[in-house]
């Protein structure tokens, strides 16, 4: 059936409306419908329409008991107007946002006939104020960590304002909520200073003409009388004939402005205050890549204002290319939500060339819908010092875990080399004793040579070993260096092979050092021999030089500690193969050679670090790939002492006659083959020998043969239980005036002190043969008693 037109003369005015009008019954049936209400549903016709709805309220709402709402306005005031829901489009069930306005037709009865109404489509603007609502909540959760006072306020053409966002800094600024503000927009402006509202009007001036950016400072007077400094700065959001939407911030400046102030006076100390803050400003926007540099920024880099264009890109082309991965990595972290702030250490090229690293700290401001960002803000400070700082802690803890390294191995090889020095003594001193037992016409001589021979070189491994592990004896005299160095150059000069030429640069001065001759000769030996064997063959130089140096304290402190001051410097440089980094790092680790199998034992730069640590100096390597290598050597100058520097040497004695036999040596020493080889010795030369394993052993005899005559005791120091020093405490208890000799493999100057104090009558260091260490007991037995 087609459906009658509505009553009078406005039913082209019913079709003809752009939002939806009806006419339904008061049980819910749709009577009429225009074309706009047809559409909104989703039919082509109203035919369509009104066979499809059977009942509005279960089939049109998304709450059935929306209407059951409107009906219960409908009749209680007669009339709806703008009552909001969400509607079902009737055919394709799609949800929309309507406002209804109706009204109830009765007759002249009062009897209701039907009710008629409009309908609107909203939808859009629902999902703008949600939107609106979304947005605002981001600005609040933004502007709660940027301090100041944040705000949002719509400007009329009249000048009247509206709030729509304060943010919970104007508490800091005002002392008021911002509840307060957004009921009387005019509250903060009441604030205003007398002097500065001239300023407020002619913001109100400038806006009315258009977007604007509006910026500047200006007082506020609180009620206490109190007077603020204030910021402000504000950007137009959207311009209407409805009025203005702005955005901006409020910042109290009142500390800075005092400062200026107390500064004013002193226009250089003004001036040195502002330029010592360090960090410069930046601005960007997102959108266009253009950027805000402070000179602050730009003079930190040595550019002038003009020489930098205000764009993102210009900082980010000279950014070295090494950092940019990490940087946009970090921008994209902060864009992304993944880190709250941006912040990122780079390195930029100054204008004269060189790099500078910066510590950049940024965050975004402002963001459109979807969230991407929009503009962020940020500082500059250079941190090249620190990270110099930074690069210097790391290489000094790389040099100290080396040296600790070194040590350890030292400590290890030097145990080793040390019971193993023990080995080596009982095997030549039996072959001694074993040589004489078969005699000199014995077949067996001859595998007893070769015995003796083998035995003789890995006691020259050990001595090597003991020198790296500073175990060795050693004899400090205070000599002049340079002589040192021209002796053993001229022994070097006729071991060089063939093409190798060395070059020496010695200074004239003699620059005296605390030193033992052998083992500084020993040193530039190794050096010079490391340096020919590392040019395999091939023609070369060797350069060595000796200099006075001055060591401040960081080059000190790079060198592994030791103490500043007056140095002397041994160089011995090549320019051979060089050597990479690798290398270096264990180029002093006993053992560790780059030649082939057989052509070296890797202990020659050992035995050099071990000396020149014994002698409190320090050892620095040069060296790259194909650039030849440098060693350089420092040992301390000795302190003033006589003019001549020339060492005195004792002159020969005569040696002492034979000792009488049958005087009673003790000898105390825990490995087990050389008591009983050192027993036998002293035995064959004529003494009473009473040999001991340990120093507890030697004690209780003393104390069970109290009457029993002994002449000497001989005793190692390093013994598990006793050691050689505490025996000679204990001893003379039992027995004062008893003379007590220790013998050591490590002969120190808190060796010498302890021994002195326990009244030991000599310190012997280890004996290279039996023969010696005989030799050594006679003498002792032969000086007289004190």
């Amino acid at each position: 059936m087609t459906p009658s037109p509505p009553d009078g003369d406005f039913s082209t005015l019913f079709n003809f409306l752009p939002i939806g009008a009806y006419r339904s019954s008061a049980d819910g049936h749709m009577i009429r419908a225009n074309q706009a209400l047809v559409a909104l549903n989703g039919y082509a016709s109203e035919a369509d329409l009104l066979e499809g709805v059977k009942d509005i309220a279960i089939e049109w709402y998304v709450e059935a008991a929306r209407r059951a709402e409107f009906k219960q306005q409908l009749e209680r005031d007669g009339f709806v107007r703008g009552f909001v829901s969400e509607i079902y489009r009737h055919k394709t069930r799609e949800r929309v946002w309507i406002s209804e306005n109706a009204h109830a037709v009765r007759d002249a009865a009062g009897v209701l006939l039907y009710y008629e109404g409009t309908v609107e489509d909203i939808t859009e603007r629902i999902r703008s104020q949600k939107a609106l609502r979304e947005s605002e909540e981001k600005l609040r959760l933004i502007t709660s960590q940027v301090p100041g006072m944040v705000f949002s306020v719509f400007v009329k053409p009249d000048g009247q304002r509206e709030y729509h966002y304060v943010g919970p800094g104007v508490r800091d600024i005002y002392g008021f909520e911002p509840e307060d503000l957004m009921r009387d927009p005019l509250l903060a402006s009441r604030y205003r200073h007398p002097d500065d509202q001239a300023i407020l009007e002619q913001d109100m001036q400038d806006i009315q003409k258009g977007p604007v950016d509006l910026g500047g400072e200006f007082r506020i007077v609180l009620p206490d009388g109190n007077v603020k400094w204030v910021y402000r700065r504000s950007y137009a959001v959207t311009v209407g004939p409805e009025g203005t939407h702005r955005v901006g911030v409020l910042l109290d400046i009142t500390a800075r402005k005092q400062a200026e102030a107390a500064l004013h006076a002193n226009e250089a100390l003004w001036k040195l205050a502002l330029e010592s803050a360090g960090d410069g400003v930046w601005d960007w926007n997102l959108v266009t890549g253009e950027e805000f540099f402070s000179i602050g920024i730009k003079r930190m880099f040595g550019y002038e204002d003009s020489d930098i264009e205000n764009l993102s890109a210009e900082f980010d082309s000279r950014t070295h290319p090494d950092d940019v991965p990490q940087m946009r990595a970090d921008r994209a972290a902060h864009f992304e939500g993944r880190a709250a702030v941006y912040r990122n250490e780079h390195r930029i090229r100054c204008k004269d060339g060189s790099w500078k690293w910066v510590l950049s700290r940024g965050m975004v401001i402002s963001r459109d819908e979807d969230g991407r960002p929009l503009r962020m803000v940020g500082t500059h400070t250079d941190v090249t010092e620190h990270k110099l700082a930074e690069a210097q802690q790391r290489a000094l803890e790389m040099q100290l875990r080396e040296s600790q390294k070194m040590e350890a191995i030292g400590t290890l090889a030097g145990g080793v080399a040390h019971d193993f020095n023990n080995l080596l003594a009982a095997i030549l001193g039996n072959l001694v004793l074993a040589r004489e037992d078969v005699g000199e016409g014995h077949t067996a001589q001859e595998s007893l040579t070769e015995i003796n021979r083998a035995a003789i070189r890995a006691r020259q491994l050990v001595q090597q070993i003991l020198t790296f592990s500073r175990r060795q004896t050693q004899e400090m005299v205070r000599q002049p260096l340079t002589p040192l160095v021209e002796e053993a150059l001229g022994l070097l000069r006729s071991l060089l092979p063939a093409g190798i030429k060395l070059v020496a640069r010695l200074p004239g001065r003699s620059l005296p050092v605390l030193a033992d001759a052998t083992q500084m000769q020993q040193v530039l030996m190794n050096l010079c021999t490391n340096a020919w064997q590392a040019m395999d063959g091939q023609a070369g130089d060797i350069t060595v030089a000796l200099r006075p140096v001055s060591l401040d304290a960081s080059k000190a402190l790079q060198l592994g500690g030791v103490p500043s001051g007056a140095y002397a410097c041994l160089s011995v440089a090549d320019n051979g193969p060089g050597m990479d980094e690798d290398t270096q790092r264990r180029i002093f680790e006993p053992f560790f050679t780059t030649k082939a199998p057989g052509a070296g034992t890797g202990l020659g730069l050992a035995v050099v670090h071990g000396i020149v640590k014994a002698h409190r100096g320090a050892i620095e390597i040069q060296s790259r790939p194909g650039e030849g290598a440098r060693f350089d050597v420092y040992l301390p100058l000795a302190p003033d002492a006589a003019p001549d520097d020339t060492p005195s040497r004792p002159a020969p004695s005569t040696p002492p006659p034979a000792t009488a036999p049958g005087k009673h040596v003790i000898y105390i020493d825990d490995y087990e083959a050389l008591v009983f080889l050192v027993g036998r010795l002293l035995r064959k030369q004529g003494y009473r020998a009473s040999t001991f394993e340990s120093g507890e052993a030697a004690l209780d005899w003393l104390r069970a043969h109290p009457q029993e005559p002994v002449d000497l005791v001989v005793t190692d120091q390093n013994m598990p239980g006793l050691s050689g020093v505490e025996v000679a405490h204990l001893a003379h208890a039992l027995r004062p005036g008893l003379r007590v000799a220790i013998v050591s493999g490590h002969v120190n100057d808190k060796l010498l002190a302890e021994a002195a104090e326990a009244g030991v009558h000599e310190v012997l260091g280890k004996q290279d043969s039996m023969d010696a260490l005989g030799e050594a007991i006679r003498k002792l037995l032969e000086q007289p008693s004190t």
